[in-house]
């Protein structure tokens, strides 16, 4: 990437590696130094007036009466270019509008000093409706005129006159119609190397950089090319009358079109604006439990483990696939509400009873952070009842039995066998034997007995351990639960 000029460095007078290359190097700077951006940009308003002043002293020199005849047709042509502009749509890559259909038909139909004198007219309209300042007149103006003239000699080259009808054999033919199609991809060109070189000098944007923001609009802009050669052929055929008819058409599917991309823009902007909110929202979240992990360094790959370990049993059990995330997010986020714990709770010597209480709400802090998410309820519900018993011995509401959600009761199935059998646990770890007796031992009091069968049949098929080295950040996938908060929900 080059600097701009401002930004380059002055040479190195003391740099014995110059050379002999030392007096280019120092006519080279030079000139950086006298193409200074203002002066840049004097010398292309410069050239900008005399390519205005050229074209139209050219048009009027080459012009003849044939090329403004018939009048219907110019006047057609010319009130085509002028409310096609009230059909123009902006959008993110640029501008699209119907106004180029009729430059191309003036270009193809008549001549150059008409085609040139319709694109004057487009941008004379289009400058005063948008207040535009003196230099993007200016420039509006010299490359509207100078490319629609240059479109129109080039058919005259190509085709020969139009209104000379010892040429109607090759106009009236398919011949033409590719011509006119060929001078307009042609045109096209010229026209983006104007402009582009306007931005080029006045914000340092490469001419590669702004074709790659063009190339979504330039299946459009062929299409209108298409278009424009299909209707030459058509009115030297057949005359005004088929041609009238198709521009009619054509304003009304453009209408449309213009209706469906502003519509799409619209769309583009509220899901972007979704997309940021509910980044911001769950961002929340996922920097509260990066903060709970540098407190305790246990925290992050234990709620990976679970939310692994308790994916793969709603699985094995014939969970549908939103059950299944919802019992992965919550293995995620069960413990987000240890967040509110102070150091002493967290890592206690002795716990009082204010401190039990503590330990007690923290499902209801956690549920009461992620229910703050839009269709995050289940979730929710599942880290609320995550410490409830299956004997209703457990928190915060007693719930005995099915009355505790199917995911809850996974959650918890998980997150005990992972605390027992952990290596960075508060507690010696157990071996996986060992565990598995223990979960057959509290399964139908404190965990759900059939549960615990199906995740042992789970280990043993996938191995004892299969889960304890997931990595939070692999299993949160930020990016992609962003975008599906994001999206509206359907009821």
């Amino acid at each position: 990437m080059h600097l701009p000029i401002s930004q380059r460095r002055p040479k190195d007078h003391a740099n014995p590696e110059v050379g002999h290359r030392g007096i280019f190097d120092t006519l080279r700077h030079s000139v950086y130094d006298l193409l200074t951006p203002k002066l840049a940009r004097r010398l292309f308003w410069t050239a900008e007036v005399l390519l205005l002043a050229g074209t139209v002293a050219t048009a009027a020199w080459v012009s003849h009466a044939d090329e403004w005849s018939p009048p219907l047709l110019v006047g057609l042509l010319l009130v085509l270019s002028l409310v096609g502009e009230w059909f123009s749509v902006e959008v993110s890559e640029g501008k699209l509008s119907a106004s180029l259909v009729a430059i191309v038909l003036a270009m193809g139909l008549l001549g150059p000093a008409p085609a040139a004198a319709c694109g004057i007219a487009v941008m004379t309209l289009t400058s005063v409706v948008r207040r535009l300042p003196p230099a993007q007149w200016l420039t509006n103006l010299s490359a509207f005129a100078a490319v629609p003239f240059a479109g129109g000699l080039m058919v005259r080259a190509l085709a020969g006159d139009v209104h000379d009808p010892h040429n109607h054999h090759l106009t009236q033919g398919v011949v033409f119609g590719l011509i006119v199609f060929g001078v307009f991809i042609v045109t096209l060109v010229l026209n983006f190397v104007l402009f582009g070189l306007k931005v080029r000098i006045k914000e340092g944007r490469s001419l590669p950089r702004q074709a790659r923001a063009f190339l979504p609009l330039l299946p459009g802009e062929l299409a209108a090319g298409a278009l424009a050669a299909i209707l030459a052929v058509a009115y030297t055929n057949l005359g005004l009358p088929v041609l009238f008819a198709s521009i009619v058409l054509f304003l009304i599917f453009q209408y449309l079109t213009v209706a469906l991309l502003r519509s799409e823009d619209r769309a583009d902007q509220l899901e972007a604006r979704s997309i940021q909110l509910a980044s911001l929202q769950f961002g929340v979240l996922s920097t509260l439990m990066d903060a709970l992990a540098l407190r305790d360094r246990t925290t992050a790959r234990h709620a990976a483990s679970v939310a692994r370990y308790a994916k793969a049993l709603a699985i094995e059990v014939g969970c549908d696939e939103a059950q299944q995330d919802i019992v992965h997010t919550a293995g995620l986020l069960h413990d987000i509400g240890k967040f509110t714990w102070s150091d002493r709770v967290l890592h206690p010597e002795r716990l009082t009873d204010e401190d039990w209480a503590i330990i007690h709400r923290h499902p209801q802090d956690g549920a009461a952070l992620v229910g703050k998410l839009d269709g995050y309820g289940p979730v929710a519900d599942a880290i609320l009842y995550h410490h409830e018993r299956m004997d209703g011995g457990g928190y915060p509401a007693g719930l005995i039995g099915q009355e505790i959600p199917l995911a809850s009761r996974i959650v918890a199935t998980c997150s005990t066998y992972d605390r027992m059998t952990a290596r960075d646990s508060y507690r010696s770890p157990m071996t996986p034997e060992d565990a598995i007796g223990e979960l057959r031992k509290i399964a139908g009091g404190q965990l759900d007995a059939e549960l615990v069968e199906n995740f042992i049949a789970l280990l043993e098929r996938e191995g004892p351990t299969f889960a304890q080295n997931a990595d939070f950040e692999t299993e949160l996938a930020f990016e992609q639960r962003v975008r599906k908060i994001a999206q509206p929900s359907h009821s």
